[in-house]
């Protein structure tokens, strides 16, 4: 066999392998996912199959009663798989407010065709003066869709505690008054109510990336359950093999049937 024919056998088992090399090192990375942000509640670690396995347990947000701007009893607990967009208001608020409230509206926008994936939700942070009639207003202000973004009232002190102990808004935010939380943030949690990042309501780049996070959320996987694609990486080097062996088989055939034609 001449020099060329070595190189090219060579070649047909080098492509495929490299080829598995770099799916495999690709795959394990190939999206960014939003970052889970705050210290985990607790390490759980469990034996499967001889194997110590760690589980990472996240601080999930706990469940919370309101009453929106159409004065039905709501809670996070009714929207169980949907990625949440939170933000605080009230509705006298002359600085930052409005602006948020838009920023809001262009994101609501932003899913008019996928709207079952993801809720708004704007908290008031004066519910003494925020009654439901004065939700209302503000959210037709705005033409807010009644279903898919809440403007929501309830108890202070529960609001307050959900704010600054659930949702940690002072750690997002240095600035917050724990007295009258004003933040420009808006809160991204994902379908189990973990905290997957921050983003200023007034800073575009924020906000585009606010807009990417949400869908990338939703196509999460379960760790338990790992995608088709990720149950074929293991068998990846054999199907590689396989194909370079073919190449070979093929190149011989054709060297064969050259010597053939050229008796």
């Amino acid at each position: 066999m001449n020099v060329k024919g070595i190189l090219a056998i060579l070649l047909a088992i080098v492509l495929p392998l490299g080829g598995y090399f770099i799916v495999d090192y690709y795959s394990k990375d190939a999206v960014h996912m939003p970052h889970r942000y705050f210290t985990p509640d607790s390490v759980v670690v469990s034996e499967k199959d001889g194997k110590m396995i760690t589980d990472t347990i996240w601080h999930k947000v706990k469940n919370i009663q309101f009453t929106n701007q159409l004065g039905k009893k709501v809670s996070l607990d009714d929207l169980k798989g949907r990625i949440l967009v939170i933000n605080f208001f009230f509705t006298r608020c002359p600085t930052i407010c409005p602006g948020l409230t838009k920023s809001m509206k262009r994101l609501q926008d932003s899913f008019l065709k996928n709207d079952s994936i993801v809720q708004f939700i704007s908290i008031s942070v004066d519910p003494e003066h925020d009654s439901v009639p004065q939700l209302r207003k503000f959210a037709d202000r705005y033409n807010a869709n009644h279903d898919t973004w809440w403007f929501v009232t309830g108890d202070k002190k529960e609001i307050y505690d959900f704010a600054l102990n659930e949702l940690k808004a002072g750690l997002a935010d240095t600035e917050v008054d724990s007295a009258f939380i004003h933040t420009e943030n808006f809160f991204l949690l994902d379908s189990n109510r973990v905290v997957r990042g921050w983003f200023n309501g007034f800073d575009s780049v924020k906000q585009a990336q606010l807009v990417q996070d949400i869908p990338l959320l939703m196509l999460e996987k379960d760790k338990k359950k790992p995608s088709v694609l990720r149950e074929l990486i293991p068998i990846l080097p054999m199907v590689f093999v396989a194909i370079g062996i073919v190449f070979v088989i093929i190149l011989v055939f054709n060297r064969q049937k050259n010597k053939q034609e050229n008796k």
